[in-house]
């Protein structure tokens, strides 16, 4: 160890926010975040409560910066979707941050474990809404095939390579089948996400090529039909489907039918989630979730018959 080293060292476990550059590149805040000391579990608890039961934001800092080699280290993963690798040190700071706001040192756990996943989290959220301009994942299975397809799909690739199979870009119907059953999905929803990813964005109005010619892009032949007469007309109707029409269809049932319709397909998030499930309506009615399956059958057939007369 040289001279050099042995006085940063000596900073470091004096002051770590010294050692941590404000500006720079990014090769030196990774060289600088690596020297910084990683604390013994004796530490962390004490600082953790500390911050917990005092508000000590003088220890929070000490446990954010201890870890953040492990952001820099998790962030390496993702590098391969494009995006910026400060970006995504970034992100996966602010993840660090939330799950040391939120580490309870009487749980029994370090707090690398725990952080991972806040870390990954916000990475995740990150390369989603930054990936694409436009969004190839919003369900909670959409986001665990984004994450998990290309890497899967590179091991059939190296596994046909072996066998001397012609390389083939497509999955199969075998391998499709095979990333469903371990990702617990549906075939078709790894068919659709298969197709998202091979597809590219493409720019409605392209810019000028460098001899000043207007290049030709979908903005110049596709129309605006929102205004269209009929268009408007059945979204107009669809509307008052949407609404009116459901509200009817509704009260045509009865309480228990009702109540499953509602909790099944009307109370769902914005992203997707949301809503109960047919164990959850089975165990609260006291029934097997088959039951709770027919009754729904039953229902949206009702529904259906109602909807056709109301329009």
């Amino acid at each position: 160890m040289t001279h050099t080293d042995s006085a940063s060292n000596a900073v470091a476990l004096a002051n770590p926010w010294a050692v941590v550059p404000p500006l720079g590149n990014l090769d030196a805040y990774i060289t600088a975040v690596n020297r910084l000391p990683m604390l013994t579990q004796e530490e962390e608890q004490r600082f953790a409560r500390e911050l917990r039961d005092d508000d000590n934001l003088e220890a929070a800092g000490k446990l954010v910066l201890s870890h953040l080699r492990l952001v820099v280290s998790t962030s390496r993963q993702y590098l391969g979707y494009g995006l910026p690798h400060a970006d995504l040190i970034q992100e996966g700071n602010v993840g660090l941050m939330k799950a040391v706001k939120r580490f309870n040192p009487d749980q029994g756990v370090r707090l690398v474990s725990y952080a991972l996943h806040w870390i990954k989290a916000e990475i995740h959220e990150y390369i989603l809404k930054n990936w694409r301009l436009v969004k190839v994942a919003t369900t909670k299975a959409q986001r665990k095939l984004f994450f998990n397809l290309r890497s899967m799909k590179q091991g059939f690739k190296t596994e046909d390579a072996e066998a001397d199979i012609t390389h083939r870009d497509a999955l199969t119907d075998a391998q499709i089948d095979v990333v469903a059953r371990e990702l617990n999905v549906k075939p078709i929803e790894v068919r659709e996400m298969e197709t998202r990813l091979s597809g590219g964005d493409i720019l409605l109005d392209p810019s000028p090529s460098d001899d000043g010619e207007q290049a030709f892009g979908p903005i110049a032949y596709l129309s605006d039909a929102n205004h269209e007469p009929t268009a408007m007309l059945e979204s107009a109707q669809r509307d008052v489907l949407a609404t009116e029409g459901i509200a009817t269809a509704l009260k045509g049932l009865d309480e228990r039918s009702r109540r499953i319709v509602t909790e099944r397909w009307l109370n769902v998030n914005d992203d997707g989630s949301g809503g109960m499930t047919l164990h959850e309506l089975a165990a609260e009615y006291g029934v097997s979730a088959e039951r709770i399956r027919q009754i729904e059958v039953a229902a949206m057939k009702k529904m259906k018959a109602a909807l056709a007369e109301y329009a």
